[in-house]
């Protein structure tokens, strides 16, 4: 009945498959698989209903293997005004129902991509954030002034961004993580010109509000500036359309919003940090200018 061959013979040179099969009449009825003899080692014929008997269920066209185990595929697509995170937890949720005990579920495609390669986005951003304050403590021969720079710059950033996903504007796939990751690095810009300038106006003698004051107003045009370029040239990529539109405009519009209102988080809250955690530049000076002054007299002595 499945048409497989048991055997080969040969005639005329040519080797020619055995295929038994049963006639048509048993074949097109499935109760007529019954009736059927099978011959038992002594000889004589058994009916297959003497030992078996019919039972219908549905199953699978194929079982298939996937990582080396037996496994069945489920396909389906993103309904309009969805999107594929939503689509495979709708899927998650459903297989925790109806799936019994002792099965797993597994991705491929681009929902093991968006399953697997979207839990780093915690690491990546975690080395990133490491990274840069490595670089501003290496500036600012410090380990408090950078981070007055990123916890008064990059949280209010990435908040802001995140907005945009959470009101569906977006949604968080590899490219608007690629936009959140640059974005560390563009608002931290504008804490560094902030941070840096109040710390100059501190070794020149004023006080610490006096110094975040007098910086933050007097580099607001340079910041203002890189806000205003960095907007300008991302906000093409959240006009783009045709293909391949859905990536531009998710890293233009991470960049855009994160750029606006992470700017006026910076402008407002920084300062704040700057108070509580930035040094008192004006004494470390004073110190060094008196240590400076005994090292000249034991040297003229």
């Amino acid at each position: 009945m499945s048409s497989n061959f048991v055997n080969r013979f040969d005639a005329n040179g040519k080797a020619y498959r055995v295929i038994p099969i049963v006639n048509d009449e048993v074949r097109s009825k499935t109760e007529a698989i019954l009736s059927l003899d099978i011959k038992l080692p002594t000889g004589e014929l058994l009916p297959v209903s003497a030992v078996a008997d019919l039972k219908w269920k549905t199953v699978p066209r194929e079982l298939g293997t996937f990582a080396q185990q037996a496994s069945f595929r489920i396909y389906g697509g993103v309904a309009p005004g969805s999107n594929k995170e939503a689509a495979l937890s709708a899927i998650e949720n459903a297989a925790k129902e109806i799936l019994p005990l002792g099965y797993s579920i597994d991705y491929a495609g681009e929902s093991r991509q968006l399953r697997k390669e979207g839990n780093t986005l915690i690491m990546v951003l975690g080395i990133s954030l490491l990274i840069v304050f490595l670089v501003l403590a290496i500036q600012f021969n410090s380990f408090r002034d950078p981070l007055v720079v990123l916890l008064g710059c990059v949280p209010l950033a990435l908040s802001g961004a995140l907005l945009i996903p959470y009101i569906e504007l977006t949604t968080i796939n590899i490219y608007s993580q690629i936009g959140l990751i640059t974005l560390i690095g563009l608002i931290a810009k504008n804490g560094i010109l902030i941070v840096e300038f109040a710390n100059h106006a501190q070794e020149l003698g004023a006080n610490k509000l006096a110094a975040v004051t007098e910086a933050a107003t007097t580099r607001l045009r340079p910041i203002l500036m890189t806000t205003a370029a960095t907007i300008l040239g991302h906000f093409p990529l959240v006009l783009v359309t045709g293909a391949g539109a859905e990536a531009r405009n998710s890293i233009g519009i991470i960049l855009v919003a994160g750029m606006f209102i992470g700017t006026i988080f910076t402008l407002f809250i920084l300062p704040s940090f700057y108070l509580l955690l930035a040094e008192k530049r004006a004494k470390l000076m004073l110190n060094e200018i008196q240590v400076s002054e005994e090292a000249l007299q034991k040297v003229h002595s």
